[in-house]
């Protein structure tokens, strides 16, 4: 299992071949993206900084192992950046695997869910013109 709170570049490759094995017959993935606007927000998106509480990593690791633990589940692996993020960089990488596809996408689908809920990580989205926006705090 991975789970980590990052600065560096987050790569989806090495989380599906961290996940893949001779068991699994699917590994689902998810890629949240910087996206250049946010539709609560007027203005574009330029960039994004992320700043997490101390124990982020820690509770990203139980997150992840509540996924790992459910009986369908053959690996997870789950990462979340931190710091400045330009727009199309990746801010949380997650990969799934199972014997089957449906637990895979239903188990990957959960983490997103959860992570996103629970993960004390919050977002400045930096906008065109200097402004800025807090979101998750």
């Amino acid at each position: 299992m991975i789970a980590a709170v990052t600065d560096q570049p987050l790569d989806l490759l090495f989380h599906v071949e961290h996940v893949s094995g001779p068991q699994a017959g699917a590994v689902a993935t998810f890629v949240g993206l910087v996206r250049d606007h946010d539709p609560s927000v007027t203005g574009e998106v330029v960039g994004l900084d992320y700043s997490a509480h101390p124990d982020a990593g820690a509770v990203l690791t139980e997150l992840a192992a509540r996924v790992a633990d459910e009986p369908d589940v053959l690996g997870v692996a789950v990462s979340h950046r931190t710091g400045h993020l330009r727009v199309g960089e990746a801010a949380i990488v997650v990969a799934v695997s199972a014997a089957h596809r449906a637990q895979a996408f239903d188990a990957c689908r959960a983490l997103v869910e959860t992570v996103k809920a629970e993960l004390p990580v919050w977002k400045r989205e930096l906008l065109a013109g200097g402004t800025h926006h807090w979101v998750g705090l």
